[in-house]
């Protein structure tokens, strides 16, 4: 099986968890959201199996940065389509390979997972 993990090249989590992923072996596709974006359809699939809510970064400066009419009211429909057009609200990474569907960089999360594959 091959993973593909989703992220920015300069975030601290993305680095660590590449490093976690490579230190051990495990092969991987990176797929840069800064540079080939997200669709509509990944974050909808995620959305099924983790929720919106985890998907979206509300801690970060982008999601921060937002007119606040932007920041209520959200919903699945709502928050797919800012993460569409703002790659950075996604919470990083998001790890996706077979039934395997990580979101964000827990190593003792990952372990018990990632030791199945």
């Amino acid at each position: 099986m091959t993973l593909t993990l989703y992220g920015i090249p300069n975030c601290d989590t993305v680095k660590k968890a590449r490093n976690y992923l490579d230190t051990r072996g495990i092969s991987y596709h990176f797929h840069d959201y800064k540079k080939a974006g997200v669709t509509a359809a990944d974050l909808e699939r995620w959305s099924d199996i983790v929720g919106w809510e985890k998907l979206l970064n509300k801690a970060g400066t982008t999601f921060k940065k937002l007119p606040d009419a932007d920041k209520e009211d959200i919903d699945a429909v709502k928050a797919i389509a800012l993460m569409v057009a703002n790659p950075s609200m996604i919470k990083r990474p998001v790890v996706e390979g077979g039934a395997t569907l990580l979101v964000g960089f827990k190593e003792g999360e990952w372990d018990g997972i990632l030791s199945q594959n």
